[in-house]
């Protein structure tokens, strides 16, 4: 959520913002509805204000004196009552249109319609060169016996899976060496509920443009998360920090949820588009300094570029455009693995800057030096996803017999196995 301040100030600027995010937002609205609520407002105040004045007169007077004072307080009182209602109204449509503002993308993004329009900016690992024809992660995943689909598809519908075996220990494997590794760099770890309110899917600005992504629980007012950042994000919601404290940097794993709405008949193979996966998720609170959460970005962006160097895996980073990077990111790169079976770069990680959009929304502040009370930035970045990474583990260090090799820096997490063999 943008300052109402700046909007009001600079309109063609966030006008600007919601087109090249490709987001329909009426800013002239906004803008006369905000009038209509500071003029319901001083109204209201001003009324109060008479009437509040009146009260303490009327015990003073006598009379017919008094008696007009007792009627006039009661007609006070229903006016207040009427303006109270309409601004309730015109509140209830300010909030609707405030929370449809896009944030405003730092200079460097370029503007784009989609992902085609992102800028590549570097490429890191070989793309493997295979002698012999390569299967892709779902028929090596089958021959390895580390995955059932048609029983999980039984189960639960489409785009599903069951990781068994050896297959359910390396996503175990590659979740708990991300989370070593952040760990070891000073980020603390967290269980987070993946069951929230819906203030916590509001404040991350999940909802209300994401609603038809989540699945919902009406009976209990509950929504289940598509990453853990909606509960790390909200865990200091209403809350004061101190500047002392800052940044503060959090990684946790979560179960997550995606409805995939709108994506019918497309990734429908495999384990790349799937309604319920795990992810490791780093999420960073830091003051609100443009310098500070640039030096912070960039140190979420290497930890994901070690992780994935360390797991031998080729993969680009590219400055995502405008219309890639959503409602409330300032900034954002997109980490794509290289995936043989689809013969290009595909996303695996997101890193985001969102200076205070969510720390607006959830009322997350923090004290400077000076005492005064200022908005957080927030930051967060993706450690590991599974099953999605399983696609590159699996393709790239494919043999040509059919087995895999596990890299080295997994090797301790799965209790020394070196490599997956097909199963006789």
């Amino acid at each position: 959520m943008l300052d109402i301040k700046f909007i009001v100030d600079n309109p063609d600027v966030v006008k600007k913002a919601a087109r090249d995010k490709n987001m329909e937002v009426d800013v002239d609205r906004l803008l006369a509805v905000y009038q209509e609520v500071k003029a319901l407002t001083s109204q209201a105040d001003t009324l109060r204000g008479e009437r509040n004045s009146l009260s303490r007169e009327i015990p003073k007077l006598n009379g017919e004196a008094k008696q007009e004072g007792i009627l006039r307080v009661r007609d006070l009182k229903d006016k207040i009552n009427e303006i109270e209602g309409r601004l309730a109204a015109v509140k209830e449509e300010f909030d609707e249109l405030m929370l449809l503002v896009p944030s405003v993308p730092l200079p460097e993004v370029p503007v784009g319609k989609d992902e085609a329009d992102n800028v590549e900016l570097r490429r890191v690992g070989d793309v493997p060169k295979f002698s012999f024809p390569f299967k892709d992660h779902l028929e090596l995943a089958e021959a390895l016996d580390i995955v059932d689909v048609p029983r999980a598809v039984e189960i639960a519908g489409s785009r599903s899976y069951i990781l068994k075996n050896s297959g359910a220990l390396l996503e175990m494997a590659v979740t708990r060496f991300v989370i070593d590794k952040l760990m070891a760099r000073g980020y603390t770890l967290l269980t987070v509920p993946v069951l929230v309110r819906e203030r916590a899917m509001m404040g991350t600005g999940y909802f209300p443009l994401g609603r038809d992504q989540a699945y919902a629980v009406p009976e209990d007012e509950l929504y289940l998360v598509g990453t853990s950042e909606v509960a790390m994000v909200s865990f200091h919601m209403d809350e004061i920090l101190s500047y002392r404290d800052l940044p503060l940097r959090y990684t946790a794993l979560s179960t997550c949820f995606r409805r995939e709405a709108g994506t019918y008949g497309k990734d429908t193979r495999g384990l790349y588009r799937v309604h319920q996966f795990q992810k490791v998720e780093q999420v960073i609170f830091c003051p609100a300094d443009a310098e500070i959460a640039a030096a912070l970005h960039e140190e979420l962006l290497a930890n994901v570029e070690e992780i994935l160097q360390e797991l031998e895996l080729p993969y680009r980073v590219a400055l995502a455009c405008t219309g890639e990077i959503g409602a409330g990111q300032v900034l954002k790169h997109e980490v794509e693995t290289w995936m043989p079976s689809r013969g290009a770069y595909c996303e695996t990680h997101s890193c985001s800057t969102l200076n205070d959009y969510q720390s607006r929304r959830l009322n997350i502040k923090y004290r400077d030096s000076d005492g005064k009370s200022k908005f957080c930035y927030t930051l967060n970045n993706t450690g590991i996803a599974s099953p999605r990474i399983l696609i590159p583990l699996l393709e790239n260090h494919q043999q040509e017999d059919g087995s895999v090799n596990i890299p080295k820096v997994l090797w301790p997490y799965m209790n020394g196995m070196k490599k997956l063999t097909p199963q006789p």
